[in-house]
């Protein structure tokens, strides 16, 4: 297990994580790369390439103005949301672009940024191509990334970090069948066991101030997501619910016993259009399905008798290791396997932590995580005019609502189930693989093309 929830958590910003918070973090690691390797005073042009689906979605998904502010030196889950149209402004009137804030060359955009729309390189769908070159056109650089999900990045030709090869890990797990055998042998429920492992890497205090700030920033994303109106950009004009259903929910209140449930969906809507704003969100595990394990934290917060801070604690740590499991067994980007790898991941997260959360054993977690995703399986990620706004939005309100659903059934049901939470995440990879690519954020198939962009 080389994975941290710390990775799982990320904060960043909208709308995509594979097309935003990873294309921003390889270009930054590009730029870096020139000044640690002191050729950056040689650098008097960059070029830009994206490929497959960053070329065909990403200037619905911001990857153009990330990999901007990357060049920049910006990083996700630091930079001012609003402070990003005018550093894009300044880069597109100027035509020249500060590296990393420090050396200024020229940048046209035309010329330097280009959409291969029609290749796609061997590594992953998400591919970058990164070049520096000297005053006389000779290459100085070039290096290939892949945004892998996430917000993930690998480099082409070099092996994944390990952190075990640091300090490895007192209870390494690959699959949910360790995590089930080791609370045996043990007697440690899921949660311990992770954060057993991350305390190999930092302090417990480390640990929990980081859930602390995880749980701060989801509950700052539903409260501007409550107050902001509006139209989301991007063409669409799709206009920000969110606020209007909130209010109804407030003033009206209900007598009806799913009226949680009606908040579930608000919450998880209100993350969902700040993420498609470009706002700040927790990437859970990505920022398509970002509404979900907030959505479902505030439902246990607000409407669980008895939550307390110690369940929300269990629920973070759990879906973190949920969420392990699927980054290092399948995958967690859309481009690769659909949006069951988003929606359904974040869905089986979410429902393994509430089961956490409420005192569920071992067993009912990974019963309610493998339900959760179970009925995602072979979902599509074919988002309309490639903006992370229909059907992403209104998805991450279901998924909400199913794993509450998925929890529930677990936590009431003590016979053996037939299907392992491994088997579920083995098929969903095989399903991804199985699907043809348009189904995979491209906006070459399913709504993209049967509804016309308004």
């Amino acid at each position: 297990m080389n994975t941290s929830i710390f990775e799982i958590f990320k904060i960043g910003i909208g709308p995509s994580s594979s097309h935003t918070v990873g294309p921003m973090r390889a270009a930054r690691e590009f730029a870096a790369s020139l000044q640690n390797e002191t050729i950056m005073d040689q650098v008097t042009r960059v070029r830009l390439e994206l490929y497959g689906s960053l070329a065909l979605t990403g200037h619905g998904h911001g990857t153009d103005r990330a990999v901007l502010l990357g060049l920049l030196g910006e990083i996700p889950d630091e930079v001012d949301p609003a402070s990003i149209d005018g550093k894009i402004q300044d880069i597109r009137k100027s035509e020249r672009i500060p590296l990393l804030g420090m050396r200024e060359i020229p940048f046209i955009e035309e010329r330097d940024l280009l959409f291969h729309k029609d290749q796609i390189l061997p590594g992953h769908p998400n591919a970058m191509r990164f070049s520096a070159m000297d005053e006389s056109g000779k290459p100085l650089k070039t290096a290939i990334y892949y945004s892998v999900g996430g917000g993930f990045i690998s480099r082409d030709g070099e092996p994944p970090s390990s952190r075990d090869a640091v300090r490895p890990p007192p209870h390494p797990f690959s699959s949910a069948g360790d995590l089930l055998r080791i609370g045996d042998e043990l007697s440690l429920s899921i949660w311990q066991i992770v954060l057993e492992n991350e305390k190999a890497w930092r302090t417990e205090e480390t640990v929990r101030n980081h859930i602390e700030r995880v749980w701060h920033v989801m509950q700052e994303c539903v409260t501007r997501g409550f107050k902001t109106e509006g139209i989301l950009p991007g063409g669409l004009n799709v206009r920000r619910r969110a606020p209007q259903l909130a209010r109804k929910l407030g003033e009206y209140g209900s007598s009806d016993p799913l009226a949680p449930m009606d908040w579930v969906n608000v919450f998880a809507m209100a993350v969902n259009e700040e993420n498609a704003a470009g706002g700040r969100v927790v990437t859970a595990p990505t920022n398509g399905a970002a509404g979900i394990i907030p959505a479902v934290a505030h439902y246990y917060m607000r409407f669980v008798p008895d939550a307390t801070r110690a369940g929300l604690e269990r629920y973070f740590l759990t879906a973190g290791a949920i969420g392990i499991l699927y980054k290092e067994n399948a995958s967690i980007s859309g481009a690769e396997v659909g949006c069951q790898g988003e929606v359904g991941v974040a869905c089986s997260m979410a429902a393994g932590g509430l089961a956490a959360a409420l005192g569920g054993t071992n067993r009912q977690v990974e019963y309610a995580a493998e339900i959760g995703m179970e009925h995602n399986l072979g979902m599509t990620c074919d988002p309309i005019g490639g903006l992370v706004q229909i059907p992403c939005i209104e998805r991450n309100a279901m998924g909400s609502v199913k794993a509450i659903n998925a929890c529930r059934i677990a936590m009431r049901d003590t016979d053996e189930h037939k299907v392992s939470l491994d088997q579920v995440i083995a098929t969903m990879y095989q399903t991804g693989m199985d699907m043809q690519s348009r189904y995979k954020e491209t906006s070459l198939a399913g709504l993209a093309v049967n509804v016309i962009e308004c």
